[in-house]
């Protein structure tokens, strides 16, 4: 924290002026509290001082507010759920962001980043014009639900250009992937330790009304009757953690292809992250999660074998992450076998029992098919579905507006992502969606094609299955998991991160063919 300040407020006595005046205050503040016993008003002091030091240190550099932001982004709902849920709480990460959105602007004026024009642009400046437009939606019973619904549609898409310019070499691309795999880890494994003790740990003992179900909920296997707690970690909802599993699951896959077929260094990170983050998809009782998880595995695999660099010799060791990482799978559940059976059987009785094809009981149909086709059909009996209510109408947070704000709610809505869309933006709306959708995941296949055979491709390709994934499967089940901050913020940064790998495949390249001509050169004794 005190570096942070440092660096910031070095060469600036303005900036020293007023960090020494913000501090007086918090700590004139911070004395009243105290005096006053209010551990909760001096708890906000201190989020207050911490949140000013970050933002003087990210104006001075976007890339440490980056790493910031995604850190708080990732913690955030743990002050929540321990501070009643406060909304001030709740936007400090778009505070964050349109910090580090400044700082990297005022980079770019300088000239200190490079930028790129990505091939699907009009697709997405069309949709977001479109949006603009239902903000004032006569349907709509307030501006403010069009506020919302801009901010969860298209807020985090600039970060695509923050991590285009993140990646400017190969140490940046290992920070990345290291820090993330980090803090992902360490919440998958807190959320494996609340899978085994229950509720009562990483909750405080009395949940604001809110948030208090969605922390406390528990699932029971048709059959045997088991009940097994959804864990949520440090988050408020389980939905959110396991969100976080699914990007984080396919994030430790590519980077672990990656360093075993470019560099050691992180591979032990790799191995872990694998191994933590499949236990804690076990162990969420999410039976999404678990399958998906499943799905990504086998996807992943046939990726690798098809994308691995045979003609350089290399697909051996393509085939020795493939073995290692199912052997780090495998040693973790069976550790969880051994330690805590209870814990995993009644979850793996939960996924067979209503999974399984051949259970009386499976739900597999029902929830992969037939349940999101009659949401989305059931969208269309809605009399104004060819024009749409309103952008941010049915959209996560409406709760919030209408209890700040007191606004109405229509009380419109499905459990289908593009049917969401439809009741929102009307059939125009949906229509420029797809495009945009198709456009990206198409953009991104031709970034992979161009990986192929290379180290960067096992990173590449997870990117382009992620993106694939949230903008089909992941919206057939509903508007959710797109409108998720967390997934929605790695969605647009990694796809940054995509189109940077082939400008650092050829900068390696180059840089290897150099170092070839230079060992060719003659040399001269004299």
């Amino acid at each position: 924290m005190q570096g942070i300040i440092s660096k910031g407020l070095r060469g600036s006595p303005v900036k020293l002026l007023l960090v020494s005046t913000l501090l007086l205050g918090g700590a004139y503040e911070a004395s009243n509290y105290i005096l006053a016993g209010d551990m909760v008003g001096l708890t906000y002091v201190g989020l207050a001082f911490i949140v000013s030091a970050f933002v003087i240190g990210m104006l001075n550099n976007w890339r440490r507010g980056l790493y910031i932001f995604l850190s708080w982004l990732l913690f955030e709902d743990f002050a929540r759920k321990f501070l009643g849920n406060n909304m001030v709480i709740y936007f400090a990460k778009d505070f964050l962001l349109a910090v580090v959105y400044l700082s990297f602007f005022l980079a770019w004026r300088r000239k200190e980043v490079q930028s790129f024009r990505p091939p699907f642009w009009i697709g997405v400046v069309c949709i977001v014009w479109f949006g603009l437009i239902q903000v004032f939606n006569p349907a709509s019973p307030s501006l403010i639900y069009g506020v919302l619904g801009m901010k969860l549609f298209f807020y985090y898409i600039p970060l695509m250009f923050v991590g285009y310019s993140l990646v400017s070499s190969e140490e940046d691309l290992r920070r990345f992937f290291l820090l993330n795999l980090s803090l992902v880890g360490l919440i998958a494994a807190l959320g494996i330790a609340q899978s085994i003790v229950g509720p009562t740990l990483l909750n405080p003992a009395t949940l604001q009304e809110d948030i208090r179900e969605l922390s406390t909920l528990y699932r029971t296997a048709p059959i045997s009757g088991l009940t097994v707690y959804r864990p949520t970690s440090v988050f408020v909802s389980t939905g959110r953690y396991v969100d976080l599993l699914d990007v984080a699951w396919l994030m430790a896959l590519g980077f672990l292809g990656y360093t075993l077929l470019r560099y050691r260094k992180g591979r032990t990170i790799g191995f872990l992250a694998v191994a933590i983050i499949a236990a804690g998809i076990v162990l969420s009782a999410s039976r999404g999660a678990f399958l998906w998880g499943l799905i990504d595995a086998i996807v992943m695999v046939v990726a690798f074998l098809w994308g691995a660099p045979w003609r350089q010799g290399q697909a051996l060791r393509v085939l020795r992450t493939i073995v290692r990482a199912g052997l780090g799978i495998s040693l973790a559940i069976v550790l969880l076998l051994i330690v805590y059976p209870d814990a995993l059987l009644g979850r793996l009785a939960l996924y067979s029992e209503t999974l399984s094809p051949d259970s009386p009981q499976s739900e597999l149909v029902h929830r992969a098919r037939d349940y999101p086709l009659r949401s989305f059909v059931a969208a269309f009996t809605y009399e104004r579905w060819p024009y749409g209510y309103g952008i941010g109408t049915t959209a996560l947070g409406t709760q919030y507006v209408a209890r700040i704000f007191g606004v109405k709610p229509l009380g419109v809505g499905v459990e289908s992502g593009f049917g969401a869309i439809l009741l929102e933006i009307g059939i125009v709306g949906l229509v420029l969606w797809v495009i945009m959708s198709i456009s990206i995941v198409v953009s991104a296949w031709k970034i992979v094609l161009r990986l192929r055979g290379s180290p960067w491709f096992p990173i590449g390709f997870i990117i382009f299955w992620y993106a694939s994934l949230v903008f089909v499967p992941f919206m057939i089940g509903g508007i959710q998991a797109y409108q998720d901050f967390v997934l929605n913020a790695y969605l647009w940064l990694l796809l940054g991160v995509l189109f940077r790998l082939p400008s650092l495949k050829l900068a390696v390249e180059a840089a290897h063919v150099e170092q070839i001509l230079a060992a060719q050169q003659p040399r001269w004794v004299t």
